[in-house]
């Protein structure tokens, strides 16, 4: 595999990471209160969640792409953004 390649596949492995804390931390910004950090650094952290819950996934299953994979995805984006809310109060 040559370092091509491999950059195809990392990007297509972090793409629904990207995808989903882009969506989640923008329509946070719609439908909730404003935290005080910018959608940018909320972007970053819940891409940062679910970049560790899709690889977390790998090594459990052992491939990618499984649907427990994605929706460990979505709650660790989910749940990242929750905390940075604040929405326990």
């Amino acid at each position: 595999m040559g370092p091509l390649d491999l950059l195809w596949h990392l990007a297509g492995f972090l793409a629904p990471a990207f995808a989903v804390a882009l969506l989640v931390s923008l329509t946070a910004r719609v439908l909730l209160a404003p935290t005080g950090r910018s959608w940018k650094a909320a972007m970053a952290i819940d891409f940062l969640a679910g970049t560790a819950a899709l690889l977390a996934a790998l090594w459990l299953f052992g491939r990618d792409g499984t649907m427990i994979g994605y929706a460990a995805l979505v709650l660790a984006c989910a749940s990242s953004q929750w905390l940075l809310g604040r929405s326990w109060r």
